[in-house]
């Protein structure tokens, strides 16, 4: 029995579907929210906070379910709970209490920017005045984290049932130059798009190579694994020896709006209809269409 779609769940994910299932192919935006919960209490004022969204990326490639592609949607804002990080990504000594499990940080919790963000954009200045109160991290990862990891994981499984493959494309954006809170040098000039997979790990070559090539000749400058190789969302979503591929794409900002106002550039529209037509060469790159499961 093929599972069931999730369904969407108001404030924390939208799943917008296609009328008919195209190709064997799942997007996913998990950092293009704009909902801050009420108990949200920065220090800081939102043009340094919002800096950490993925400003438009549901949009830029909104056309997918009129691809006949699905596409998953965080709502609320990454800097409240990140869901690419890991759930115990959280550095200790960042929370006041017990959270009812162990924390784990990576270097991005090092630098302020693990599942609850406690530095702001672009400079790493304190998010909040005191310490993450350990029941406020626990209901962060129990509400947000946990519900759009399982929409996720259902989304992906019912495709892979019905298809017997299962194709995922994880979309981000980032600043045109790395900052301080960027692990690649400071000052780097990003390109156009970045690609990543894990170095190797979380797809079949031949379809990271395919999105790269598919870029490229749309007129994108891309990079393989550099500066980003792939974080929490392709690590548990890609697993090649189970018929399971799935990759990030990481789309300059430059290309498509202003880092500074959060708004649109003229660039936006073009933009977006390359990228679209990256989506329609990769549902027609893909082996297997429904008809052929």
């Amino acid at each position: 029995m093929t599972p069931a779609y999730p369904a969407s769940v108001p404030g924390i994910f939208d799943l917008r579907l296609p009328e008919r299932l195209a190709a064997p192919l799942v997007l996913d935006s998990p950092h293009s929210g704009t909902i801050y919960p009420p108990d949200f209490a920065p220090v800081q004022p939102a043009s340094r906070y919002r800096r950490a969204e993925d400003a438009f990326v549901d949009d830029l490639f909104g056309a997918a379910p009129a691809l006949g592609l699905p596409l998953l949607a965080c709502r609320f804002a990454r800097i409240y709970c990140d869901v690419n990080r890991g759930a115990d990504d959280l550095s200790p000594e960042a929370v006041a209490g017990d959270p009812g499990f162990t924390l784990t940080p990576t270097a991005k919790a090092m630098l302020g920017k693990g599942v609850i963000w406690t530095a702001t954009p672009p400079d790493g200045a304190p998010l909040y005045a005191d310490r993450l109160a350990a029941p406020d991290v626990a209901h962060r990862i129990d509400t947000c984290w946990r519900p759009y990891h399982d929409a996720l994981a259902g989304l992906c499984d019912a495709v892979h049932a019905e298809a017997g493959v299962l194709y995922h494309l994880d979309l981000h954006s980032m600043q045109a130059t790395a900052n301080p809170m960027h692990e690649d040098a400071l000052g780097s000039v990003r390109p156009d798009i970045v690609v990543s997979d894990r170095d190797g790990t979380t797809a079949d070559p031949a379809f990271t190579e395919a999105a790269r090539a598919a870029l490229a000749d749309l007129g994108f400058e891309v990079c393989l694994n550099d500066p980003y190789k792939g974080a929490e969302i392709v690590r548990v979503c890609g697993r090649p020896a189970e018929g399971r591929h799935s990759i990030q794409i990481e789309v300059n900002r430059r290309l498509y709006m202003d880092e500074e106002t959060l708004e649109k550039t003229a660039e936006y529209a073009e933009t977006k209809a390359r990228l679209t037509l990256f989506l329609e060469r990769m549902r027609d790159w893909l082996p297997h269409s429904r008809e052929e499961c």
